[in-house]
């Protein structure tokens, strides 16, 4: 069904992305492009377009309305121009970052601009007043109004699309619709634009599948499927201007067109030479215009040939729907009865079963309803069944009951006739692959790597090529470097030993593989960097860089281990699939990848600890603890070699015990949700981990170092944040509980009461001073928990290494000291609370680790000093049991009496 019909291209600007847009009366189309104008073409002339110069450069949006048209540009400015004498007229809004689309409502009074910021701006034409979209956790690419104006859809780079309603001052967003459009870059030539349907009640939009899914906006379900055949991602799309007719465009070089109400096509031209980026419809005319990424305009006169041009010529059709929304689920008269031997006409659906719990449409759902596109092609057929053969329909179906399954046949149900089910409804949310320490590009800058020793920094140039930058933290020690990346390195990772990168495959464009760069610091010999390119067809999803060891996961689930002058180690098949990420630490590393999925159909991630040097597995495909809903943003080891993640909600987990098999714990050392600068709620303001470290000062006492991104922004941009540290603080109570904020409101009180009559003042004000000294207490006894729980955790810690040296003996014996002399705290609070707590401060008493007695004879002294005879007795009785099982005793069974 390809056409021959040969189309003469009019270089409309230089070689480079350029699009379109015709003014609401169809009489001109304007162009923008790479370069610093713009054209603007007659409708049916061949005259020499009108060229309206002082506009901005590498445009990447125009839209057109009456007598005026608008662009906007990679600098971040959308400006107006007039169609009048084609002169600028005013710049209406500014971004910070790149615009990647822009749309005009239908009355022409606002546009809606899509950039790589995480906002969506809608702008007045006529005062420039802005209202923000901030639902949307990602950059946008964009954005399209429906025919009413009352409502925008967002098309996110996260893969899913938001409508906004806008018939409020401030817009609110309705619907979060998942699942439909394909996650890309905001730069892709990939579209994915919500197309609204010409009779406004329904939209549709290209999917990873190449698809055209259609949906209606009443009820938000999935209607009819334009299976396009395209061979590449869909690159435009457009609706004719009644809705009769679908176009689209692929990065294959084709161009198909489509009938809506039956799907099918109707005419293919494939002599398209380069990728079209944005098709229009002539308003009025059969007339289909193009732009590619070539600079090329293309107006297509007469694109519907003759056999279907009436169908152009038709008022607005409706969408193509399953079922019609405004008329119910099944959209026909109700059931007529069935006499055997006459043809009676059956709803497609009349109405889902109810209150049958075993009913297959019931546990099925919907989308394994029969399909009619699937079955023979006449849908005016699909509702008739003939009772010829006496099978009794009409009894079983006047009865409230269920039909039988007598009336189903013995041998194999005919092909058109099957159900079609679809494997799309299983739909696993699998974690994507991430490298730790990696932001995603903001305008033409990225972090390929952050950690303690330092950064590096990529930024795309001009000529297919990209600038790599190394900053360390201690410029005394090492030294920056930059140079020319010409491999497009997209993965790295940074130590004090080197720099790990890796590329993916094809980066350059010219068919290459998948590469791993190392490059050391320094050597004593000739520099030893090198390069080693991974077999055709595999892929970098992570790697990682120890002192022994480099590692890299890819996308054929193998873990390649190799040394630091790449010599290969070891190469296996990683269990959990697929891969997510890793990390190294001397010998040791581990692995993560999707596990089992869950009932929520997110998967599990499992986790993998070893030593490569002596071969020992102390982990193997262990479940990581992750609330559900949450994502892993980041895994690292901390300096003294303990592994570390950090997750979506802000908590800092630690593994225990992971030498030891199938006993590691995932314990959380840090929930910033919960820091004291954010109690008030006036901080809007998120964490990116980095790593964490002790400092000289305190060995005893590791700190969670991080950037702190200010405002709703997930990641850190330039200019690159300065590292800040938090100690750890495990959580125990909400941020208003342990910050004392009952402390501060009694004081308050207290004050206020200066102002009453004598007599009550003395009064209130004993009260307020019980009231101070009770929250006093609280807030004490909150500090010295936190004490004795992370010194007991880090004592955990620290006591699990295999080796331990003096310097850890010492570090234990000063964390026994810690986690004693915070039990005795908390019991001096306890023997001032009163006689009846004496049996928690026994129990307080009774967890100090009190290595040679002298604890718990300061515990007596306590409870003598506030006269808690009774209590002093039972510390002694403990002392005693204690000291005789030092003595020799059978100290397991001491401790069990304990």
């Amino acid at each position: 069904m390809a056409s021959h019909q040969r189309l003469r291209a009019r270089q409309a600007h230089a070689p480079g992305p350029t699009y379109l847009a015709y003014t609401p009366s169809g009489k001109k189309l304007v162009t923008a492009g790479v370069d610093n104008y713009c054209r603007v073409f007659t409708t049916g002339s061949d005259d020499e377009p009108v060229t309206v110069d002082e506009c901005q450069e590498n445009n990447t949006a125009v839209v057109a309305g009456s007598g005026f048209f608008i662009t906007g540009s990679e600098d971040g400015t959308v400006s107006r121009y007039s169609l009048e004498n084609g002169k600028f007229e005013e710049i209406l809004v500014r971004t910070t970052l790149p615009v990647r689309d822009v749309a005009l409502s239908p009355d022409g009074n606002w546009i809606a601009v899509a950039s790589d910021e995480l906002v969506v701006n809608l702008v007045s034409i006529k005062d420039k007043t802005v209202r923000t979209l901030r639902d949307q956790p990602r950059a946008v690419k964009h954005v399209s109004f429906d025919k009413t104006g009352t409502q925008l859809a967002v098309s996110c780079t996260d893969g899913n699309v938001y409508i906004y309603s806008l018939d409020e001052d401030q817009p609110e967003m309705v619907k979060k619709v998942e699942g439909m459009i394909k996650s890309m870059e905001s730069d892709a030539e990939s579209s994915s634009k919500v197309l609204w349907h010409p009779d406004g009640r329904a939209f549709a939009t290209p999917t990873a599948m190449r698809q055209i899914q259609v949906m209606s906006t009443s009820d938000w379900e999935r209607q009819r499927v334009f299976k396009t055949g395209h061979t590449a991602d869909i690159t435009a799309a457009a609706w004719s201007p009644n809705g009769a007719l679908l176009a689209t465009t692929s990065s294959d070089l084709s161009l198909c067109l489509w009938d809506t109400k039956t799907q099918k096509l109707l005419n293919k031209f494939d002599e398209v030479k380069a990728t079209i980026l944005v098709m229009a419809w002539h308003p009025t005319e059969n007339i289909l215009s193009y732009t590619n990424n070539e600079g090329e305009l293309f107006i297509h006169t007469d694109i519907v040939p003759d056999e279907h041009v009436s169908l152009l010529q038709k008022p607005t059709i409706s969408a193509p729907f399953f079922h019609d929304p405004s008329e119910g689920r099944a959209g026909v008269a109700p059931i007529a009865k069935l006499t055997n031997g006459n043809l009676q006409t059956l709803p497609g659906r009349p109405r889902q079963r109810s209150g049958t719990p075993d009913s297959l449409e019931d546990i099925l759902g919907p989308e394994f309803q029969d399909d009619p596109a699937q079955e023979d092609g006449d849908e005016e057929m699909n509702d008739f069944v003939v009772d010829d053969d006496g099978a009794g329909y009409a009894q079983a179906m006047g009865l409230q009951k269920k039909r039988t399954n007598g009336h189903l046949t013995a041998g194999p149900e005919p092909a058109s006739k099957r159900r079609a089910y679809s494997s799309a409804l299983f739909r696993p949310q699998i974690h994507e692959p991430f490298q730790p320490g990696s932001t995603p590009w903001r305008g033409q800058r990225r972090l390929l790597c952050c950690s303690l020793t330092g950064y590096v920094e990529t930024v795309e140039q001009e000529g297919k090529h990209h600038t790599i930058s190394v900053k360390f933290y201690d410029e005394h020690t090492f030294r920056n470097y930059h140079f020319t990346d010409i491999f497009l390195y997209d993965k790295c990772s940074l130590n004090e030993t080197g720099t790990l990168f890796a590329c993916q495959p094809n980066s350059t464009g010219d068919g290459n593989t998948a590469m791993i760069y190392y490059r050391p610091h320094e050597t004593w010999t000739t520099r030893t960097e090198w390069r080693t390119n991974l077999p055709a067809g595999e892929s970098v999803t992570a790697i990682a860089l120890s002192d022994s060891y480099i590692v890299v996961t890819t996308s054929t689930n193998y873990v390649r281990i190799y040394s630091l002058f790449g010599l290969p180690i070891r190469v296996y098949r990683q269990k959990s699939a697929p891969a997510v990420t890793c990390a190294a630490w001397r010998n040791y590393i581990l692995t993560i990848g999707n596990g089992p999925v869950q009932n929520d159909l997110s998967t599990q991630l499992l986790y993998t600890i070893e030593n490569v040097k002596h071969d020992v597995v102390y982990q193997d495909s262990d479940i990581l603890a992750l609330p559900p809903g949450t994502k892993l943003t980041s895994v690292f080891f901390s300096s003294e070699g303990d592994p570390y993640v950090y997750d979506s909600e802000g908590v800092l987990l630690v593994c225990l015990h992971w030498r030891n098999p199938g006993q590691a714990q995932w314990v959380p050392m840090l929930d910033t949700k919960l820091l004291a600068r954010r109690a008030g709620g006036g901080k809007e303001e998120s964490y990116w981990p980095v790593g964490v470290a002790a400092s000289l000062d305190d060995a005893l006492a590791p700190k969670f170092h991080c950037m702190i991104v200010k405002g709703r922004e997930a990641y850190p941009s330039a200019p690159v944040p300065h590292l800040s540290e938090f100690g750890f603080e495990i959580p125990l109570r909400s941020a208003v509980d342990k910050d004392g904020g009952g402390v501060r409101k009694r004081k308050g009180r207290r004050g206020s009461f200066s102002h009453d009559e004598d007599g009550e003042d003395e009064d209130d004000g004993d009260d307020g001073g019980a009231g101070l000294t009770t929250k006093s207490n609280e807030a004490k006894q909150y500090e010295h928990e936190q004490t004795f729980i992370l010194s007991s955790t880090l004592h955990t810690q620290l006591a699990s290494s295999t080796r331990p040296s003096t310097t850890h003996k010492r570090a234990l014996g000063q964390l026994e000291i810690a986690i004693d002399r915070a039990l005795l705290q908390l019991l001096g609070l306890e023997c001032l609370a009163g006689e009846d707590h004496g049996m928690k401060a026994l129990e307080i008493v009774s967890l100090m680790r009190d290595a040679n007695g002298n604890m718990l004879e300061l515990a007596g002294k306590v409870a003598a000093r506030y006269g808690r005879e009774v209590l002093g007795e039972k510390i002694r009785e403990l002392a005693e049991r204690k000291a005789l099982a030092r003595g020799g005793g059978d100290g397991d069974e001491e401790e069990d009496e304990l």
